[in-house]
């Protein structure tokens, strides 16, 4: 490390790495003017999978490797950033980086939630930080905002629209009448979806954001197995038409929430939101999360939620917070998990009102047949419908929805098995929380 350059090690020159490289290239005078000019980055290495492969941004040939090794092992590399995504190289990468003293910057948000726990007591260890606001919510700062802005809160709840890809697809179906399948298409033909678009829709990009922004908020290590996911692939332009005409918008949203117990409350699963909420004013690909703190109250945080240059610009703050606290270094300035264990509320014992959509058989009683399991479990009934198909009024099968009041998730999940073992029921019940925010 030299007296007026750190060397930057980025694995990855993809979207975001590219994305990264322009923004130095760009502003690297501003960057040294708004930081007295004690920051001077230089991207001094690049892993690659392949050489020859034209790229859209120039780096000199001799920068460049495809050994992740060799750009850790590089003297000229004084910060490690991590953008291959993925969880086993990414690993091996990040955690070698922090065994050489190293500071990283990661967007790796599968990474931190899944394997997080050995990350950060090697970061422990070895007295060096992880950095990674651009894993959670693409250019809006929550990461440093929870952790730094919100130190002196407790925060009681957070709650957010987190996968821009699963908002533009429900947006689609709501403005648009499509199926979800035309609006993934859709998302995937302007960029919106990866060919293989899994995460997104099935909830789970979402849910390791939201583990990430929990282990924030509340200090202690969350098991992915213990969160409650569920994704968009079962919403139908039925619930969507619903949603409307109650008053309502369907968003796939992650909620985050201390109970007075102290027990952590963590889900994702689409959700009806008020249209008076600020929420359900998100369009397309933006996220929002909305932080309720103890003395700060209610926040929104609203932004682009991926794509190259607002990722690209968490990343580049990053790199400036590692460079400073290298440039002036005064004990660790990453996050580090400050409990040990933490309780997460059982997803059985969270409560809501609920939206449920039946596939039945349409004949006389049905709707008693199912009413009465539902009083004999004491869950209440707001209203019902069964919808006639103007394309098929005499169908054998018809959808029967029925809106309920709160209740614990575990008695639902419970009486909804003992319903499916009717004869008129023909496939399992879609559920919906029509959330209170």
């Amino acid at each position: 490390m030299n007296c007026s350059t750190l060397g930057i090690g980025l694995a990855g020159l993809g979207t975001v790495g590219s994305g990264v490289v322009l923004a130095l290239q760009r502003n690297s005078e501003l960057i040294s003017d708004r930081t007295g000019g004690s920051v001077r980055l230089d991207v001094a290495r690049v892993l690659v999978r392949d050489l020859g492969k034209s790229r859209p941004v120039a780096v000199p040939a001799d920068r460049l490797t495809t050994e992740w090794k060799e750009l850790v092992d590089d003297p000229a590399v004084d910060i490690v950033v991590e953008l291959i995504g993925g969880t086993d190289a990414a690993f091996d990468i990040v955690a070698a980086a922090l065994r050489a003293r190293k500071p990283v910057v990661t967007g790796n948000k599968a990474l931190l939630a899944e394997r997080g726990t050995e990350l950060f007591k090697l970061s422990r260890e070895f007295d060096t930080p992880i950095h990674f606001e651009a894993a959670v919510a693409g250019g809006i700062p929550i990461i440093k905002t929870v952790q730094e802005s919100f130190v002196g809160n407790r925060i009681q709840s957070m709650s957010g629209i987190i996968n821009g890809t699963s908002n533009y697809i429900l947006e689609r179906m709501t403005t648009a009448g499509l199926e979800f399948s035309e609006a993934l298409s859709e998302a995937q033909q302007l960029g919106y979806a990866e060919a293989d678009p899994a995460l997104d829709v099935n909830g789970w990009d979402a849910a390791h954001k939201a583990i990430l922004l929990a282990t924030l908020a509340y200090g202690f290590p969350i098991d992915p197995a213990e969160v409650h996911v569920a994704g968009i692939e079962q919403v139908r332009p039925i619930d969507i038409e619903f949603a409307t005409r109650l008053g309502y918008v369907v968003k796939l949203l992650a909620v985050i929430r201390e109970h007075p117990g102290g027990e952590v409350e963590l889900r994702v699963q689409p959700s009806f939101i008020a249209k008076s909420h600020i929420l359900a004013s998100v369009h397309g690909v933006f996220n929002a999360v909305a932080v309720h703190g103890d003395a700060a109250g209610e926040s929104l945080f609203y932004g682009r939620g991926a794509g190259q240059d607002p990722t690209a610009s968490s990343v580049v703050a990053d790199l400036v917070e590692a460079a400073r606290s290298l440039r002036q270094p005064n004990g660790h300035r990453g996050f580090l998990p400050y409990r040990d264990s933490g309780r997460l509320l059982p997803v059985e014992e969270t409560t809501t009102a609920y939206y449920v959509r039946f596939d039945v058989t349409d004949r006389p009683g049905v709707i008693a047949e199912v009413a009465k399991h539902l009083a004999d479990a004491g869950i209440g009934i707001s209203g019902t419908h069964s919808p006639v198909n103007p394309e098929s009024p005499d169908a054998d099968f018809v959808d029967m929805v029925f809106q309920l009041h709160s209740c614990p998730f575990g008695l639902l999940q419970k009486t909804l098995r003992e319903i499916e073992n009717l004869d008129c029921i023909n496939s399992e019940p879609v559920v919906f929380r029509i959330e209170k925010l």
